[in-house]
């Protein structure tokens, strides 16, 4: 992203990315993995052929824990959606951020230009 010089600029930059802020669908803070596992029956093709059983999984951090939570497949499709939501969300948070730390940095060079300091 390119950072204009001056705080008008950044200031319209600014507002751009507040407007695209809200949410357009449910927001998650997690990480969607496939976990290949043995079920431990006996007589189950992942025991006796090998084949082991696929599952969607959503891990996140609660409290400190990483939790593991288990995701139908007719959610999944759902489920990446929220998670590309955040990711959008916390791309766009950062992007603000940026921007409003080089807004004070280029007022402040402003004030003092327009003053004949600089």
């Amino acid at each position: 992203m390119k950072i204009p010089k001056h705080p008008t600029l950044i200031g319209k930059m600014i507002d751009a990315r507040v407007k695209q802020l809200q949410a357009r669908s449910p927001v998650l803070a997690a990480s969607l993995v496939q976990i290949a596992k043995h079920c431990g029956r006996p007589t189950c093709r992942c025991m006796t052929r090998g084949e082991k059983h696929v599952g969607n999984y959503l891990t996140l951090l609660h409290a400190g824990k990483t939790k593991t939570v288990y995701v139908p497949l007719d959610l999944v499709k759902d489920v990446r959606a929220w998670i590309q939501e955040h990711r959008r969300l916390k791309l766009l948070d950062k992007e603000i951020t940026q921007l409003v730390i080089a807004h004070v940095r280029s007022y402040a060079e402003n004030q003092k230009r327009k003053k004949g300091r600089k």
